[in-house]
């Protein structure tokens, strides 16, 4: 169980930092074609609703019985809306064209909302990877994907304001780097009481939570920088990929 921990904080910290790597391009690439963000949150989405529903919820199910995996699954949705509600928070829809004449307490408020709205992510990560391995490195790959343009929405604002580009890189890693806090969390909160019903409950939390990011973020926001044909077909390769990759995984 030892080594699975260290792994779950190791995919978190992986998953968090890539909202550095989303400041580094902002920075080096300085015209990116949105077209391919939305083909890659689609991809996202597309991976995260397949583990979600097919590995998590379907495991949770095989052990908690459809009732109570339903149950744990609604719990999901309403922990993350009340999050994404409750907690000031700018989605990163629309951020990345804002104007430089007012946004340097917008890109403050943004990246302390995204460093928020992290934690939950990171404890997904971990529950998924303590759950089964085989879900917890795509959930981390996904959630990767996902953060980097929310680098890019800490990053734009903050050094149109400041014209301080290592301030601005630094304080997007920080935001990422609640997500491997938020592993910390579910590991020291939840190791006690680890055991098939509870990774099983963790597994249906963690699909509705999943479900929910890529309905209320990844999907509009793919939809605004491309167009409804590209984030599907995002989807779908995460669909397909995410089908071979499991299959494959089974057989060893």
């Amino acid at each position: 169980m030892e080594n699975n921990i260290l792994v779950a904080l190791a995919l978190s910290t992986f998953a968090g930092l890539a909202t550095g790597i989303g400041s580094l391009i902002a920075y080096f690439i300085p015209k990116p074609d949105m077209r391919y963000l939305s083909l890659s949150l689609g991809f996202a989405t597309g991976v995260m609703i397949y583990v979600g529903f097919v590995d998590l919820f379907f495991s949770a199910k095989a052990v908690l019985g459809l009732g109570y995996a339903n149950l744990f699954f609604l719990c999901g949705l309403i922990f993350i809306f009340l999050i994404d509600h409750l907690i000031p928070h700018i989605h990163i829809d629309g951020q990345l064209d804002s104007q430089c004449d007012r946004i340097y307490r917008g890109g403050i408020m943004i990246t302390i909302g995204i460093a928020i709205h992290n934690l939950p992510e990171g404890m997904t990560v971990a529950l998924a990877s303590l759950a089964d391995l085989r879900m917890g490195v795509p959930v981390a790959i996904a959630i990767a994907i996902h953060n980097i343009p929310e680098g890019l929405a800490c990053s734009i604002p903050l050094y149109c304001a400041t014209s301080d580009r290592k301030k601005s890189c630094l304080l997007s890693f920080a935001a990422g780097l609640a997500e491997p806090l938020g592993a910390i969390l579910a590991v020291f909160l939840l190791y006690p009481y680890l055991n098939d019903g509870t990774l099983a409950a963790a597994s249906a939390l963690v699909a509705g939570i999943m479900v929910f990011i890529c309905f209320d973020e990844l999907i509009p926001i793919a939809n605004r920088y491309g167009n409804e044909h590209l984030t599907n077909m995002g989807i779908i390769a995460g669909f397909f990929i995410m089908m071979i990759g499991l299959g494959l995984m089974e057989n060893f």
